[in-house]
Order: C-alpha cells, then structure tokens, then sequence
C-alpha cells in the first residue's frame, strides 16, 4: 500500500479540527510557515497545506494559483484588525442569541406546561386570558339553573359592566339564579354599585365578605372555572376549567362557606353592612375583630390591609372607631383592651354543616 496523499491527509485533518473558521489561535506550524514565506525560503505547497490554508484565513498571506509555491505574504497588523472585527462580529450574534434564549424557552414552556397540565377528561389549563373569557361566556351562555360566582373585584370598567349585565341579564331571563360574592372593598366602587343595583332588580343576589378568598366561577354545580396555582411561568389571569363533578361540588361547597358569611348588599354603599354592635349586644363588627386579632399579633397594617381587601385609610378609620369605643389613648392601650375583652372569644369561623357537636 502506498503512503496517503499528504495534501487529502492535510485536508482530513483541517476538517476534523474543525477549521480555523472556529475561531482557533494560529498553530505553531502556521506561524513557522509565515516566518519562512517573509523569507522567501522554499514552500512545499502540499506538505505546508494546512498551514497556508490557516494564514490564508487570516489573510496573512495570498497564493498565486499559477505559481503556489511563492506565496505572498501580507501586513499582519491588518490582517489582525481584520481578525478582530471578526471575532467581535460574531461574539455580537452569540450574544445576541443567549439573549434570546430566556424568551425563546419563556413562550415554549407555556406550551409545554399546558400539555403537561392538561389533565385528561377533569380539567383543562387556559393560558389566554380571552380564551379564558370566552369559554366563561360559552358556558354561563348555556346555564340552565344556577351561577355562582366569586370575584374578588367586580367589573372595572363601563364596558366590562355593559358585557357582563347583558350576558347575566340573559341567564336570568331564562330562570337560572345568580349568586354573586365580592369583596367588602368593592361597596367603594361606583362601577360594581351599578352593576349590582341594576342585577339586584332582576332577581340575582349579591354579597360582600371581608377577607380575601379565591376567584371562582361554578355553573349548574357541573362545571367551574378557578385561578391557576400549578403553571408557574403562567399569566396571572390563567385559569382552570374543572369539569370533575367531585372537584366542582367542593368548589361550590367554599362559595357556599363563604356566603353564609358574607353581607347582604343591593348596590347601596351602606346596604347590608354590618352595624357598630352586633347580635348578642356585640360592639365590634367581624371586620372590626378581623383588625385586633391581626394586631394582637404583632402584624403590619398594611399587611392586614391586604388580606382584608380595604386600603390603608379605610383600615386607619376602623382602628380610630376602635379607640374610641375601648377608650384607649394608644393602640398598645387598645391592644391591651382587647385582650381583656370578651368579644376576643368571638368564633368568627364559618359553620360546617352536618359536623358533629359535644
């Protein structure tokens, strides 16, 4: 057998290397090339292939096809310049795409958790929210008996009022009984006033609860939608539509807990609203006591604020009304007070139907 072809072994050998394109430092055999071609001394075109196919790349030296064994050598200063512009070029688009990579991943994950999450007959993950919205619109479209609906915050806009009042009006012009439950908060609210006031003449029920509780949307106990807590990298309007009878009976059964607790309201600010004393000669309203026990505890306003769905200075109010009626100067005074009250032996918590009693 004869000895390989030095210039195809040459060539081989450039390719599995991968090439100078890759962006490799110049080989001690390219730079003792270059030395020698300043020279003038002898170039074996062939044994010294892969060598000049390196200073070519750099474009540190040029070759006449008529006469390869004489190449050229070129300004190295220029050709770095040139090597450099290069480099930075394509340092440039490398960023460029590992700048993309967290957005690209970011819109297939959503994707991939849907299908992931999308748990068979039981329930369906809807990312969108105007795909939530309309499978909400299809499925109240077809109630036959019963819409229950817990919303935190009731229509914020005139035209989300319009929409919603014509689709409600409708359910209700064909016999199904709405229930609706809102936050204490939403009284402040000249939108969801107006809604209510107008529902309210058309034979739905609302109410208004204190503390925070979750969105739900149930409809003839067969069906319900609830917010999402399993996508993480999920809009925060995404939402579940439950279909397991089982599931929909225990998300009816919160609405219900959560309904027996709440206050009448008819749209009137003041319709419903707990007074100053309460069954039994109570003085504190449930709002009122929901207050003390955050601040017996040693926790922020603006934390209880949150949880209670009121602002800051409706809060601020309370615990002035509060003051006044234990008669302390402080709030370690009226925290003091309350300790010592009673009324701190409220159960505030929800009856349980059918549970066993002493």
């Amino acid at each position: 057998m004869g000895e390989p072809d030095g210039g195809a072994a040459d060539a081989e050998n450039t390719a599995a290397s991968g090439g100078p394109e890759n962006g490799e430092e110049l080989s001690a055999r390219a730079v003792d090339v270059y030395g020698r071609v300043t020279r003038h001394e002898h170039i074996d075109p062939v044994r010294d292939a892969r060598a000049l196919a390196e200073l070519a790349d750099w474009g540190l030296v040029t070759t006449d096809p008529r006469l390869p064994h004489l190449p050229i050598a070129l300004d190295p200063q220029e050709a770095g310049r040139r090597r450099l512009d290069d480099e930075l070029r394509r340092m440039a688009a490398r960023a460029a795409l590992a700048a993309r990579i967290p957005q690209v991943t970011d819109e297939l994950s959503l994707h991939f958790e849907r299908a992931k999450w999308r748990s068979g007959r039981g329930s369906e993950f809807l990312g969108e929210p105007e795909l939530v919205n309309a499978r909400i619109e299809q499925a109240v479209g077809r109630a036959r008996a019963e819409l229950l609906t817990a919303q935190p915050c009731g229509p914020r806009t005139a035209a989300q009022r319009e929409a919603v009042e014509e689709r409600d009006g409708a359910a209700l012009a064909r016999g199904v009984h709405i229930r609706t439950l809102y936050l204490d908060a939403g009284r402040d609210s000249a939108v969801t006033g107006a809604y209510v006031s107008a529902m309210t003449g058309l034979g739905a029920q609302f109410r208004t609860q204190v503390t925070q509780f979750q969105r739900c949307v149930v409809i003839d106990r067969r069906q319900a939608f609830i917010s999402d807590h399993v996508v993480n990298s999920a809009p925060g309007d995404a939402s579940w539509h439950v279909r397991d009878r089982a599931v929909v009976a225990f998300i009816a059964e919160v609405f219900e807990e959560c309904w027996r607790r709440a206050d009448p309201w008819n749209g009137d600010p003041d319709s419903g609203a707990p007074a100053s004393a309460g069954p039994g000669g109570t003085r504190t309203t449930l709002l009122q006591r929901e207050i003390l026990r955050d601040m017996a505890r040693g926790i922020e306003q603006r934390l209880t604020a949150q949880r209670l769905g009121i602002g800051l200075r409706s809060l601020s109010k309370e615990v002035h009304t509060l003051r006044q009626l234990f008669g302390a100067s402080t709030l370690q005074e009226l925290t003091y007070q309350w300790a010592l009250s009673d009324e701190r032996l409220i159960d505030d918590r929800p009856p349980h139907p059918g549970q066993a009693t002493a």
